[in-house]
């Protein structure tokens, strides 16, 4: 069984006898299921008997049922409701609209709108860059899918990729008070995509794109960047790869090596793979090996995607053969974003001594972390429950928030460098160690930095627009 996690958090209300030890007795039952009890709360009491609340994190939803069905099967118990708390989060959305300004009587009103709105309609359509100052344009970006590969969840469509969308917004407010709305699109036809995201462009001072399938996905950046004058950021991409530099600069500062010297193998050429493997190219990396399923990138070989014949052109200069394990041999450092379970301890303990072991793929990671560590120097993941989480909220809002706040049009490998670079920064030399190589997602220095050293790049790579600045 999977751990516990908040995940699967919840709330049970139970009646009981009244006694001394009511609530321990309960708390114990939960436990003795697999359980972990997180709140108790009486909210009824009478002679006889008890009303109590218990919070708990289970495994599952079917974990979840089995608590129940524990503690139901107690002496005199009665289980009234069992309340998933993830669910009660997400009723009615995750998202409002408030109005920035106050509408309290007919001045505010006719200032707000009509007649007064008029006015700044014209004052736009003379000079289209106000935009930017005068609406919500400055401050707003559009969180665009398909639902086509949602999380680790794959094609679940539009509709259901909401929550998610919902959510990805609240991440870009709450950590950089970045404006953000879900745009969840009821189409999987690349061009159809393109041509809707450019008619609802004007509202927006960027594209964030997300959870769209490989190779689709790269067609529709590629396109959406020279059609448009916002930027357009891939998270899958984009946000993926800077977050994997940061940690990567800092697990190297750890280890004594330097990333021109290591033999780094990347498992997993999707989105985040080709992102992060031109973004290692382009840092200075020079002995990369990409596998995918079916083993080692080579220039021996022909591939249909675009993608992977960069890959095959540009890494795997020995031109190294073999399956993924076989690669690993000898190798310093291995990045996943790709599936579970692909790696035991043999494989881990055949790396270089120092070895650094990226293993990213979600929510089950490419190898076991615990075992990855009775080898590798340093081990990270993208989960919650483990040291040093590579999580793209330590990227995206600030590097929406410079964006924004530079007025770029445009994203260049200058500005996801340096946003590696500040998330690096975030942890300082006394702070290093082999379980604290990427700062918290809730460190409240992280999106500003990222944001200061975006609009340094973009001042240095592409002058920001004059008029953003106003």
């Amino acid at each position: 069984m999977a751990n516990p996690s908040p995940g699967y958090s919840i709330q049970l209300r139970v009646e009981a006898p009244a006694g001394v030890t009511a609530t321990s007795e309960l708390v114990v039952t939960v436990a003795d299921a697999g359980a972990v009890v997180t709140a108790v709360d009486v909210s009824e009491s009478t002679g006889d008997r008890v009303l109590v609340d218990l919070t708990c994190y289970a495994a599952s939803a079917e974990h979840a049922a089995q608590v129940a069905e524990a503690l139901a099967a107690r002496e005199g118990v009665i289980v009234h409701d069992v309340a998933d708390r993830t669910f009660r989060l997400h009723a009615g959305g995750k998202l409002e609209i408030v109005p920035k300004t106050p509408l309290r009587n007919r001045d505010d009103l006719s200032r707000a709108y009509t007649p007064g709105v008029a006015r700044v309609c014209l004052a736009i359509a003379e000079q289209q860059a106000d935009a930017r100052r005068l609406t919500v344009k400055g401050n707003t970006i559009a969180v665009v899918t398909d639902g086509s590969a949602v999380l680790g969840l794959g094609n679940i469509g539009a509709l259901a990729s909401i929550p998610v969308m919902e959510g990805k917004a609240a991440l870009f407010k709450q950590f950089a008070d970045v404006d953000a709305w879900p745009v969840a699109l009821d189409t999987q036809d690349t061009e159809e995509i393109i041509r809707i995201v450019k008619a609802l462009a004007p509202v927006y001072g960027g594209i964030n794109l997300e959870d769209i399938a490989a190779p689709r996905c790269f067609e529709i950046e590629r396109r959406l960047r020279e059609e448009l004058d916002i930027p357009v950021f891939h998270d899958d991409q984009h946000g993926t790869a800077i977050v994997t530099l940061a940690a990567l600069v800092n697990a190297l500062r750890l280890v004594g090596k330097r990333l021109p010297d290591v033999r780094i193998v990347v498992s997993g050429v999707g989105a985040a793979g080709s992102a992060i493997i031109q973004l290692l190219v382009a840092e200075g990396a020079r002995d990369i090996v990409a596998c995918s399923r079916t083993g080692a990138i080579h220039r021996g070989r022909a591939y249909d995607d675009p993608h992977r014949t960069w890959i095959a052109e540009n890494t795997n200069r020995q031109g190294v053969h073999g399956t993924l394990a076989e690669v690993l041999v000898g190798a310093d450092v291995f990045i996943g974003v790709s599936a579970p379970n692909l790696l035991g301890e043999a494989e881990i303990a055949a790396m270089a001594e120092g070895s650094i072991v990226f293993a990213m793929a979600n929510p089950d990671p490419e190898v076991d972390p615990v075992v990855a560590a009775r080898h590798a120097a340093v081990v990270a993941t993208g989960r919650s429950d483990f040291p040093n989480q590579i999580n793209n909220v330590l990227a995206f809002p600030g590097f929406f928030r410079g964006l924004l706040d530079a007025g770029a049009v445009d994203i260049t490998p200058a500005m996801l460098v340096a946003a590696a670079e500040a998330i690096a920064s975030c942890v300082g030399e006394d702070e290093l160690n082999a379980s604290f190589i990427i700062p918290s997602v809730f460190d409240p220095d992280v999106a500003r930095v990222v944001a200061e050293a975006v609009v340094a790049a973009a001042h240095r790579t592409a002058p920001a627009q004059e008029e953003s600045a106003a």
